[in-house]
């Protein structure tokens, strides 16, 4: 049979306190619906319809690149009433797997599990067990163990409360019958609304057993409705990340003190230090050293690399035996060749450097080409920015840049050349030259200091 999936996101989390919808805030840097449609996409299925209402088109015109039918709840009338949107467009025939927009960590192991279970009765439902089941509705058993309702908590009694086993509210059920029972509810309870859970007890007067399937973690299953549980979701998230990375090698100093918001390929012999960010894609190569504190973003880093403490690098290509940092700064687009030392305080924009340069002290190169074996002293800026249009500065290979130049772009400077210290260079140097330019030293013989009035 095939599978069409349902992906409830319209509810408004109002204990977020924020005008966004909640579906839109994010874990591990990306949106919470995205984690839910992603599992579910890597099922085999028919096609995948998400329920927005809250907050308008914001929902998907987020997520634009999702391939689903989108359907819109105009009134928020309860989780049966939601599902009942999509009835128009949901064969008869199909399983319908039904998931929760702000429940991010479900896994596509437990839901293949779930989708198997229903293949005898039609009909399978996620529970899990918790030690403090407040806010959740209760799974009811007959004498047989059998389910046979689920009651929300403002609707159950004193001892209904004291249950452990909870709804998830994760389920499969055959399309036919869920909208025979969805158009059946009735909103008869505290809230007036349609609980897609009430179909339990329909489909037991209707002879159907529910076959339950008891989900191994409970923060699995967990819905985030606040910020303290976006957080929680968050840490447990990162040290599932962490210790996947430690399983296949990669040395992390503490894995409560890391955060991967992306994909990260590694190589081997690999270390991390604390409290290091890695965003979007990045690839690592082998014996590479992250110190402490470092942001690092869609970049590739090759073999025997050491990021330095502080360090930011975004966007970037990073050679073989680099050293970088500590606090520096590596912009978009800058690409380092072999054995280049970038040090403290350097920033780097759409920068080329050349095998074996340095570029060691408070440094400033953007939109510049750097040949090999050059030397960049401290405190050179390009001054690549002329108030409307970026220029470029061309530094050839085995040149000696003293410090506190100026380089104003456009400007080329050819291989060999020297520029000395307190240069501000406004033509090309030609190869083998030194270029200076420096006002006379004047000494002013019997100088007294001002002094305050």
């Amino acid at each position: 049979m095939s599978l069409s999936i349902i992906i409830l996101a319209a509810g408004q989390g109002t204990r977020m306190y924020s005008d966004k919808p909640k579906v839109l805030h994010t874990l591990a840097g990306r949106p919470l619906l995205k984690h839910v449609y992603q599992t579910a996409a890597a099922l085999s299925h028919r096609e995948i319809h998400i329920v927005y209402g809250h907050g308008g088109e914001q929902v998907p015109e987020a997520f634009q690149e999702f391939q689903t039918s989108w359907v819109e709840q105009k009134e928020q009338l309860g989780t049966g009433h939601a599902v009942q949107q999509v009835f128009a467009n949901l064969p008869d025939v199909d399983d319908v797997l039904i998931l929760y927009g702000d429940v991010p960590l479900i896994t596509g192991e437990t839901l293949k599990i779930l989708v198997e279970a229903s293949s005898d009765s039609g009909f399978s439902l996620l529970t899990t067990h918790l030690d403090n089941p407040r806010g959740y509705g209760r799974i009811i058993r007959d004498e047989n163990e059998k389910i046979i309702a689920i009651v929300e908590e403002k609707d159950a009694t004193e001892q209904q409360r004291s249950i452990c086993e909870v709804n998830t509210g994760f389920m499969v059920v055959k399309g036919k019958n869920l909208k025979q029972w969805v158009n059946a509810l009735k909103n008869e309870n505290k809230q007036n609304e349609y609980y897609l859970t009430d179909i339990v007890e329909l489909a037991v007067k209707a002879g159907i057993e529910v076959t339950p399937v008891l989900a191994e973690s409970a923060i699995e299953v967990q819905g985030i409705n606040t910020r303290s549980q976006l957080a929680e979701a968050e840490r447990y998230y990162q040290l599932v990340q962490a210790h996947h990375l430690m399983h296949n090698g990669v040395g992390i100093i503490d894995p409560a003190r890391f955060d991967l918001r992306g994909e990260l390929e590694i190589g081997r012999d690999n270390e991390i230090d604390i409290n290091v960010v890695i965003e979007g894609r990045v690839k690592l190569g082998n014996n590479v050293t992250i110190g402490a504190n470092c942001y690092i973003k869609d970049t590739i880093i090759a073999d025997d690399v050491h990021v330095l403490p502080n360090t930011m690098i975004d966007n970037a290509v990073i050679g073989k035996g680099c050293r970088i940092g500590p606090f520096a700064r590596i912009r978009p687009d800058t690409t380092l060749d072999e054995d280049v030392h970038v040090g403290n305080f350097v920033e780097l924009k759409k920068t080329d450097v050349g095998k074996g340069s340095k570029v060691n002290h408070l440094t400033y190169l953007g939109d510049s080409h750097v040949g090999t074996g050059t030397n960049i002293g401290a405190g050179t800026i390009t001054c690549n920015y002329d108030g409307a249009n970026k220029h470029q500065t061309i530094i050839g290979n085995d040149v000696f840049v003293g410090s506190d130049v100026q380089l104003i772009a456009p400007v080329k400077v050819e291989n060999g050349a020297t520029i000395a210290a307190g240069t501000t260079v406004t033509k090309d140097v030609a190869e083998n030259t030194l270029a200076i330019s420096r006002s006379d030293q004047k000494s002013i013989t019997k100088w007294k200091r001002p002094e305050k009035k």
